[in-house]
């Protein structure tokens, strides 16, 4: 082939090139709300934050899969984490759960440690167990991949497209050594903004594509590695998998058109950072509702609420989608508390005699009830 296709054919890779200018006001947002989130961090109780922690590694294990569109059983990883984390626990697992909370817990509070290929090849274990009995066909574990291609194609058997191809296996060693030594080198870096190093670290280690199969997992395991150490610290607080599966069309396809491009990398680096920024700030909205929770407790813990209705504010206090953001009728609070008409509006009545919900606008059956967050700012 005389003319380059692949970026990995371009003479200077893997001398990746960028716009600083244009990914600069996108990188300045993302490093503000980093500094925001773990700022507001140190503001949340030690319960909470264990809750959050498991929460955030459940969410990015369970979504990296989902991205290549592996369900996994939520419980026996949560299971999993929570033993690891001392959360106490104590549910079914199995070897694959116990894998996925391996790896991941390795990425992240393992962020010191030197990145080799051993450890690569003990990551790729964790994620395809001796004893997983799901694999759809024989993988080579714990090693590199073999000499067929590495193509990623759809279409027809006899016409078929080819979205992605890695370098040959005869190479192999040598790229990723080089991989390797940029990693370890680039930490140290002045020159190199740690977010900028995180998204070029996921763009090169999944042009790669070393292993036979989990590279994408793999990859993601990398990029939670590489935030940490921009971070310092093994503590996570968001999940970038999760924004990346919102987005998942969006995320082959960039790869993808990158792959067949020079190495001029700004557009794969604008989307990192897009979707980098959207993970912070699902966070921050996260971290909110912690806060004002955890205030609105201080200040009613006295109160003697009943079961039912503590139930109730936790739903509105916790948000999403089943936390009644718009404010709760009192049919639906007989719903969710399981009492009946009546007692629904007494309890109604009572909590807001003691400030927990005021009265939005409207009347009658119309009538809802919103957390009353007056007053607990400072509480």
């Amino acid at each position: 082939m005389n003319t380059p296709y692949w970026i990995w054919q371009q003479p200077d890779w893997p001398d990746f090139k960028w716009q600083g200018s244009a990914l600069a006001p996108l990188l300045r947002r993302c490093v503000e709300a980093q500094g925001r989130l773990l700022g507001k961090m140190g503001a949340v109780d030690e319960l909470n934050e264990c809750q959050n922690v498991l929460d955030n590694l459940l969410q990015n294990i369970v979504t990296s899969s989902a991205i290549e569109g592996e369900q996994l059983n939520v419980g026996s990883v949560r299971s999993s984490l929570a033993r690891r984390l001392g959360m106490g626990e104590q549910s079914a697992t199995t070897a694959r759960s116990e894998g996925l909370a391996e790896l991941m817990l390795d990425a992240t509070q393992g962020y010191d440690q030197p990145l080799t290929l051993q450890r690569l090849f003990t990551w790729h274990r964790w994620l395809f167990p001796e004893h997983d009995h799901t694999l759809s066909k024989p993988l080579l574990v714990g090693q590199l991949r073999d000499e067929a291609p590495m193509q990623v194609i759809s279409g027809r058997i006899d016409k078929p497209t080819v979205h992605f191809e890695a370098p040959p296996r005869a190479v192999l060693e040598a790229q990723l050594e080089r991989f390797l030594g940029w990693f370890a080198s680039s930490r140290h870096n002045p020159g190199l903004d740690p977010l900028l190093r995180a998204g070029i670290a996921h763009f090169w280690f999944v042009t790669l594509h070393p292993f036979d199969d989990g590279n994408g997992r793999l990859t993601r395991a990398l990029t939670d590695l590489a935030l940490a150490q921009s971070e310092r610290q093994s503590i996570r607080f968001y999940a970038m998998s999760t924004s990346i599966l919102d987005d998942r069309a969006g995320y082959y396809r960039i790869l993808e058109s990158s792959q067949k491009g020079g190495l001029d990398i700004t557009s794969w680096l604008t989307w990192f950072l897009d979707t980098l920024l959207c993970s912070l700030e699902q966070a921050l909205l996260r971290i909110d509702r912690i806060l004002v929770k955890s205030r609105f407790w201080n200040a009613h813990r006295a109160d003697g609420l009943r079961p039912e209705q503590t139930k109730v504010l936790n739903r509105l206090l916790d948000g999403g989608p089943k936390g009644f953001e718009n404010g709760i009728n009192a049919a639906q609070y007989q719903a969710v508390a399981k009492v009946s008409k009546a007692t629904a509006t007494r309890h109604l009545t009572e909590l807001l005699e003691k400030d927990c919900l005021v009265r939005l606008e409207g009347g009658g059956r119309s009538t809802r009830y919103q957390i009353n967050t007056r007053d607990i700012s400072n509480a």
